[in-house]
This record gives C-alpha cells, sequence and structure tokens, in this order.
C-alpha cells in the first residue's frame, strides 16, 4: 500500500470511529438491547387467552413474544410465577377476506387478520403499557386442497405472530 492510500483508509476508520461513538449521543441505537420496558428488567409471559376456533393461537402468538423479548431485549423471560412483572394478552380474533377470484365461485387468494390484546402489569397490578385491538395481517393463496389451504393458513399465522411480537416489543419499549 502506497502512503497516499493508506492515509486515506486511515482518515475513513477514524472518521467512522467518530461516528460510532456519536450515534447513541443522539439518541440513535442499533435494533435490540435495552429492556422491554423502562425498569422491567425480568418478566413472565402468561400464554394468551385465545378467543378463537384456531386451537393453538393462544400459544402460537405468546412463543413468538417470548423469542422476540429474548433475542431483541435485555428482559430475561421468567415463570409467570416467579415474575414481579407480567405480560399478558388476549387473542380475540382471526378472520379472513376474499382478495382475488379466478370466477364467481373460486377464490384464489385470501388474507386472514389477527386481533389481540396485550398488557404489561406491574408488580402492585397496574398497567404499566397496553395495546388493545393491534391487528396485523396477511394474504395468502388458497390451497388446492384442504390440506394445502391449511398449510397456507399456518404459515400466514406464524407470519403474523412474528410481525405482532416485533411491533409489540417495539412499541412497550420505546422512551416517549
Amino acid at each position: 500500500m502506497t502512503g497516499r492510500v493508506k492515509k486515506g483508509v486511515q482518515v475513513w476508520a477514524a472518521a467512522a470511529g467518530i461516528l460510532l461513538l456519536l450515534l447513541p449521543a443522539c439518541g440513535y441505537r442499533l435494533e435490540g438491547g435495552g429492556q422491554v420496558h423502562p425498569g422491567v428488567t425480568r418478566a413472565g409471559v402468561e400464554v394468551f387467552a385465545n378467543r378463537t376456533t384456531y386451537t393453538h393461537a393462544g400459544i402460537d402468538f405468546t412463543n413468538e413474544l417470548i423469542r422476540e423479548i429474548q433475542d431483541r431485549t435485555d428482559t430475561r423471560v421468567v415463570a409467570p410465577e416467579d415474575a414481579a412483572f407480567l405480560i399478558k394478552g388476549t387473542v380475540r380474533s382471526i378472520t379472513f377476506a376474499t382478495l382475488s377470484r379466478s370466477s364467481t365461485e373460486t377464490v384464489t387468494e385470501r388474507r386472514v387478520t389477527a386481533v389481540v390484546d396485550v398488557q404489561l402489569v406491574s408488580p402492585d397490578r397496574k398497567t404499566l403499557w397496553s395495546a388493545s385491538d393491534f391487528s396485523a395481517f396477511e394474504s395468502f393463496v388458497v390451497g388446492a386442497d384442504t390440506i394445502d389451504d391449511a398449510a397456507n393458513i399456518q404459515n400466514a399465522l406464524e407470519i403474523i405472530s412474528k410481525r405482532m411480537a416485533e411491533r409489540i416489543v417495539s412499541q412497550m419499549s420505546a422512551d416517549f
């Protein structure tokens, strides 16, 4: 490397280092880290109540929320009975709408929408954070048979539960 090129690399490295030091000062931070909510270092997540006909909806949404908290925050998830702070939720509805048809009788694409209520409760049972009518949707191609259709619905619900968990953790941990 010539002296001139080496000097240019050093300048860029120094500028990048200074930028990385200044970003936290302006409030910018990389995704993840921090607590799920200010002051919540340990939280229990109760299995979401399920008011739908989809048997595993409450468990699936709960598992995705737990995974998201563990992957994106410094809050430790513990058993609800061992936790001072609790996250509770209800899967209120899962509904379907037709998006497209190939004929008046044949549906080719549908949209599934899920609606949940979530709350973070303090040790003295006060609600610290809540979201009602929290919804997300995903479209899917209608399967050629019942088995394919059920698999497509399940895949869409998995996408929805992941997307909701990301949004819930993001909103719950926001420092407003």
